[in-house]
């Protein structure tokens, strides 16, 4: 099924999908995406942010970070992406003393996983407070993943992911002007890596990384969890959102 096109309907409906979708992406990771000592859940609170899928590590506080039993090699078998490139940040930035972010669980946070909502765009400060917790999720070590499936506005000209970028003091993104919505996905190693695949309305959706180390990501099947979570949306809101006579 093609990425559809949000803009068609309200908010409301676009939660109820969003909502669907969270609990699939969850689903799917818990039933065998994620290697054993991983695990998902949906809209948890994690160091004063509130991820729609957070993705943690049954190790205790303290332990040293065990290689995932599971999960693909970067060097193995690169995500696919048309753009992938690594934040020239500043490293001994990066080696500077963090807070890191954890659930109440004690389990060590891995990543998270963000869709980008109409409310998120719809104000300069709403902007600003996305970019600031997905900025400040990378610089703790938190991988991320962020699906945007609206198109920019007057305040993100490069989407969601040029927003962050510039946040990293990198300029000069451009988002294709044939795909304007965009899956982008984040190693929040020591360099700071993107794998960002543009799309357009119409497009079908492809597995993107989720990683769990700076070097091995587990692929989430965007288009299978999507499918579902359409499944649940209203035909009233089926009907609208295709632009189709009921």
């Amino acid at each position: 099924m093609p990425a559809h096109d949000w803009k068609r309907v309200n908010a409301g409906a676009f939660h109820h999908f969003h909502t669907c979708w969270v609990a699939e992406l969850a689903k799917t990771l818990n039933d065998g995406v994620l290697p054993p000592d991983y695990y998902a859940l949906a809209e948890q609170v994690a160091g004063g942010v509130i991820p729609d899928v957070l993705t943690l590590q049954t190790a205790a506080p303290g332990e040293d970070e065990p290689e995932p039993v599971g999960g693909l090699a970067v060097a193995v078998q690169p995500p696919k992406a048309r753009f992938s490139a690594t934040f020239e940040a500043d490293i001994y930035a990066e080696r500077s003393r963090t807070v890191v972010i954890r659930h109440t669980s004690g389990d060590r946070v891995i990543a998270m996983i963000e869709i980008v909502s109409p409310g998120n765009k719809a104000t300069r400060h709403a902007l600003d407070s996305f970019v600031d917790k997905a900025y400040a999720a990378l610089k703790a070590g938190c991988h991320l993943l962020v699906i945007d499936l609206f198109p920019p506005g007057p305040r993100d000209p490069q989407g969601i992911h040029g927003a962050l970028a510039e946040e990293f003091g990198e300029a000069g993104f451009e988002l294709p002007a044939d795909k304007p919505l965009a899956l982008a996905s984040y190693s929040a190693g020591e360099l700071k890596r993107y794998y960002v695949e543009p799309l357009a309305v119409g497009d079908a959706l492809p597995d993107m990384p989720l990683f769990l180390t700076a070097d091995v990501y587990v692929p989430v099947p965007l288009e299978a969890t999507y499918l579902a979570a359409w499944s649940a949306v209203p035909r009233r809101w089926q009907v609208e959102v295709e632009g189709r006579n009921a």
